[in-house]
């Protein structure tokens, strides 16, 4: 089986779980990593679970394992990391009172608080010059969701009504995707209070559990219009017209003249992959934010789960923009490219095993960074050749196959 194992100069563990950090001291994983282009910085946002709360945490925070992001930063390629386990960056609300469960988005509108419970699995990108990211929500915690997988074990006894009107947001606890912009100067100077702007929820709690939420970095040309594409993971694919036998979660566009509306019935929603080989046979969705390598030619990593054995493994894809309609799968790697080999990457907590890309960092010299979640409970991090990976997934053609 090909792996990236011959192209990899360094695979290394950068961040885990701190035993003196009540926020952080079960699970640091599955970061957000983006690169300052006028200082060079690295500036990470990572998940982070513990079974206590920061000192700030409001009166409510009696419920466990809250899930928040916390900060960390490298001024060396990656090398060292300089993390702030003093406070959360982002936290969640924590309020238990369904009248405290809204917030105003960056025009001032009411909405409901997403992230109540629950900030895990950030992705940072460039958009039009400034820096975003993609978070995924719950109101209410997951709980110990490595013990008991039942996303409602921490919600309050109301939540679960059918007549509060909020939805499986709230009913179910369904995931939701929020975008905020992010300064980077305050998130540096630890301010992060005016650190992150919250602009808007990007899927619809009503079609189900959806996650692997990315934006393309720039505006495609779709029939001749520049369109606002992003990446996603339903659950449920049948919510999507035209696709009602795709059974296994699957990685879909969705298109839009505005973010606003990538959450609307306006949007346009377009299947780009399902399950095809063994080890994605339960699901497959991408992993980190999509990189152009040359005009018009994506590399897109993707993760695939083939059961609880086998776990979360990795791969790529190549897309090709056409100009005429979404891109294309010019090149799809039918093996898997990273699988856990280290001892620190094999399965403790989290039972099934899990390598979980969530950022590609161009460096200098041709140099690539792959920065992961690996199982489930800490950070990794691989280097490679940009130039030798995309060479690599060329070698087979959009249906998998090595040519």
């Amino acid at each position: 089986m090909p792996t990236l194992a011959p192209l990899i100069t360094e695979r290394r563990l950068i961040l885990q779980a701190q035993a003196d950090c009540p926020w952080a001291n079960q699970m640091v994983l599955n970061p957000g990593v983006i690169r300052d282009p006028e200082s060079g910085r690295l500036q990470m946002l990572f998940r982070a679970t513990g079974n206590g709360q920061p000192r700030n945490a409001p009166a409510a925070a009696d419920w466990p394992f809250p899930i928040y992001l916390g900060y960390a930063y490298s001024d060396n390629y990656g090398h060292q990391w300089n993390a702030d386990f003093s406070k959360p960056a982002l936290s969640p609300n924590l309020s238990l009172a369904q009248d405290e469960l809204y917030i105003e988005d960056s025009r001032g509108r009411r909405s409901l608080n997403y992230a109540n419970g629950c900030i895990e699995d950030p992705r940072l990108y460039w958009y039009e010059g400034k820096c975003h990211l993609i978070v995924a929500c719950r109101v209410f915690p997951p709980g110990a969701y490595w013990e008991k997988d039942d996303p409602m074990q921490c919600a309050p006894a109301w939540a679960q009504d059918t007549d509060h009107g909020l939805g499986r947001a709230v009913r179910e606890n369904v995931t939701v995707n929020l975008l905020y912009e992010v300064d980077l100067q305050a998130l540096e100077r630890g301010q992060y209070d005016n650190a992150f702007r919250y602009i808007t929820h990007l899927t619809n709690p009503e079609f189900g559990e959806n996650r692997d939420v990315l934006l393309f970095p720039r505006k495609l040309l779709i029939n001749g219009q520049p369109k606002i594409v992003a990446l996603h993971r339903p659950w449920e694919s049948h919510h999507y017209p035209g696709h009602q036998q795709v059974t296994a979660p699957s990685i879909w566009y969705a298109m839009a003249d505005s973010i606003d509306q990538l959450k609307t019935p306006d949007a346009k929603h377009r299947l780009l992959a399902s399950p095809t080989f063994a080890w994605e046979s339960n699901r497959i969705g991408a992993s980190a934010p999509p990189l152009e390598v040359e005009p018009g030619l994506w590399l897109v990593s993707y993760h695939g789960k083939q059961d609880r054995d086998i776990g979360y493994t990795q791969s790529f894809m190549l897309l090709q923009e056409t100009g005429n309609s979404l891109p294309t799968v010019a090149h799809r790697c039918s093996d898997r490219l990273m699988i856990p080999s280290e001892a620190w990457e094999q399965p403790g907590r989290f039972k099934t095993p899990c390598i979980f890309t969530t950022a590609l960092v161009p460096l200098e010299d041709d140099q690539l960074m792959i920065v992961y979640g690996a199982a489930d409970e800490k950070i990794g991090a691989a280097t490679t050749k940009l130039s030798s990976l995309v060479e690599h997934v060329r070698r087979y053609d959009p249906s998998g196959k090595c040519v």
